[in-house]
């Protein structure tokens, strides 16, 4: 197997539970620590790992891609269910894809202007994510969410956005009946647009 840090083609093996795979070069992992201010109660357990990304090296080849695993671990901080910090692409046209391979979450979605999206990720769904749109994963299962993500090496990614909102508009909470329901963020300050 060609390993994925190669500028050719190359092949790569992943374990749907662990999102691991010998041909991606590039892993970090974010602990709980690194997620402050992210939940509206801190994280009691700030060394546990929240998730870790498994991915491609980035390229500086026009048009190449950056293909990579997210493991999102189970859980919930107060009512709100484990996620990730969001996002929206530096060069903000820029689209990604979510494939799910294992686990069940949401795929929490907020345009430029605050219109919200959730869409279901499970194993074999698609998720495309258009320019514009800020995201963040949400894992509402018992199990790790790990999906495949694909998107413009060039993309880059604005966290501070999200950061500088107090969040995004809605909160992925669990409804007290062993679902998920979306709840208004109560911190959440609207984006000026330019």
């Amino acid at each position: 197997m060609k390993n994925a840090d190669a500028e050719g083609p190359f092949t790569a093996h992943i374990d749907a539970f662990s999102g691991a795979s010998p041909g991606f070069p590039e892993h970090y992992v974010k602990a709980f620590a690194g997620l402050n201010g992210v939940y509206q109660s801190p994280p009691s357990h700030i060394d546990d790992v929240a998730y870790e990304v498994f991915s491609t090296a980035r390229q500086a080849l026009p048009g190449a891609l950056t293909v990579g695993t997210s493991v999102l671990n189970p859980g919930r901080i107060g009512s709100e269910f484990a996620m990730t910090r969001g996002h929206l692409h530096q060069i903000t046209d820029r689209a990604e894809i979510y494939f799910g391979l294992s686990g069940l979450g949401v795929m929490l979605l907020e345009s430029l202007e605050g219109e919200v999206q959730a869409l279901e990720v499970s194993p074999g769904s698609l998720v495309y994510v258009p320019g514009d749109w800020i995201h963040r994963s949400v894992n509402v299962g018992s199990e790790a969410l790990v999906s495949l993500f694909c998107f413009s090496a060039d993309a880059g990614q604005d966290y501070e956005i999200v950061e500088r909102s107090g969040g995004m508009r809605k909160l992925v909470v669990d409804d007290g009946h062993g679902g998920w329901t979306l709840q208004d963020n109560p911190r959440y300050m609207p984006r000026d647009i330019e």
